[in-house]
């Protein structure tokens, strides 16, 4: 088999398109691979696919292909213009590259599977061998080719939480779809007008299919909410684990108080317990219970606030809203009457948004796929050592955790 009819099978292509030659420069250590097109050739409208002679042809373009035993290997041709009566002069479309780009469909497909996998866009250039820019262009690209295929829809379940993008109270909004845990929308900042900005991407009645909206307890994303998505009352969840965060914070705001005013009169028994009053029960550590039974029998107040925390745990068992609000509200009868400052501040927090956390009872969701989300945008953001601007950190959110359809396809 001749080195030319190699290069038109591996290269797929069809009729009018061959491989005139194939150039090996050893010294370079690369490929060149002459594509041509037989005389008299018909070509489609990109646009409207009527039928066209050649009008004329563009400058000799050349596209990076897959390596041939590990020489760089380059596509040359001229591609064809077409003079149609309603879009004008046109390029006709090539069978082995998308419009704009200088790669190949297989040689973009696996830059993109590589850029995936790499930890940061750096070290996939290396692999490719290709430049920083030429691989992050391929990650705009794709993002870009994902972001157009992807179907304008609202997931039944959504979660919104920030994302700092760097120091100085720099935020992102990140809406995420929590069925397929995959982002939906990055948007700059954290005010209501972030996440209006999603919601203002569907018509009223597609906003109506939303079930169930997870979040932290942020006032500027509940009243976007509220302003645009239809009964948001019965739909706002507020997320178990930030509320049980705020409690377990309250407990260890008691615990610092008495430890120092314990440690004035000398003292030392709560020292190096922080970790222990943090645990739930189940999960206390064998090596540390017999500590903690005994400093639950010294009737310390931290041992108190302790014992409402763990209590507060029993209200994500409810199946039914009332059955919750009934159990909350003695919960926190035992809370005000505590004498414990920190946990009664946090109780009367929860009380004033009791209606969005009872709403767990009916919807069951949690930003645990959110914070999951966020832990390996978080993971992106330190390989690339930060991102030179917000544009940028979007762009690699998409990219790796937007589920999106980034490879490129051949031309039907």
């Amino acid at each position: 088999m001749q080195d030319t009819e190699l290069y038109t099978r591996l290269l797929g292509l069809e009729k009018p398109w061959f491989v005139e030659r194939v150039e090996l420069n050893i010294e370079d250590e690369r490929v060149d691979v002459r594509v041509k097109h037989k005389r008299g050739a018909q070509w489609s409208c990109p646009k409207c696919d009527r039928t066209l002679q050649c009008r004329d042809h563009v400058e000799e373009r050349c596209w990076r292909h897959l390596d041939t035993c590990q020489v760089k290997t380059f596509l040359w041709a001229r591609i064809p213009r077409v003079e149609c009566p309603e879009h004008g002069v046109i390029q006709v479309r090539t069978p082995w590259a998308e419009a704009r780009s200088r790669f190949t469909i297989l040689m973009e497909s696996f830059s993109i599977n590589v850029l995936v996998q790499a930890a940061t866009v750096t070290a996939a250039a290396r692999i490719l061998r290709i430049s920083w820019d030429e691989a992050w262009g391929i990650m705009e690209r794709a993002v870009a080719r994902g972001l157009a295929r992807k179907e304008r829809a609202v997931p039944r379940y959504i979660g919104v939480d920030e994302k700092a993008f760097r120091k100085g109270h720099s935020y992102v909004t990140i809406v995420c779809d929590i069925e397929n845990a995959s982002v939906e929308y990055v948007a700059q900042d954290r005010r209501s007008e972030s996440l209006e900005s999603y919601f203002e991407r569907f018509s009223r009645d597609q906003l109506a299919g939303i079930e169930g909206v997870a979040m932290d307890m942020w006032a500027p994303y509940v009243s976007a909410t509220i302003k645009c998505v239809p009964d948001a009352g019965s739909k706002i969840v507020f997320d178990r684990f930030h509320i049980m965060n705020h409690v377990g914070k309250a407990v260890d705001q008691v615990r610092r108080e008495e430890q120092w005013a314990l440690h004035r009169k000398g003292n030392v028994a709560l020292k190096k317990t922080r970790f222990l009053w943090l645990y739930n029960y189940e999960n206390l550590p064998d090596r540390h219970r017999p500590r903690f039974e005994e400093l639950m029998t010294m009737n310390l107040k931290v041992g108190r606030a302790w014992a409402i925390k763990e209590s507060l745990r029993d209200l994500w068992e409810y199946q039914r809203a009332g059955w919750a609000t009934r159990f909350f509200k003695k919960w926190y009868a035992w809370a005000v009457r505590s004498r414990l400052d920190p946990i009664k501040r946090v109780a009367k927090m929860l009380r004033d948004r009791l209606p969005h956390i009872v709403t767990f009872c009916k919807h069951r969701i949690t930003q645990g796929v959110a914070e999951g989300l966020n832990s390996k945008i978080m993971a992106i953001k330190r390989y690339a050592c930060g991102f030179r601007n917000r544009r940028h950190f979007e762009t690699a959110i998409y990219f790796h955790c937007g589920g999106l359809d980034l490879l490129p396809r051949y031309p039907q």
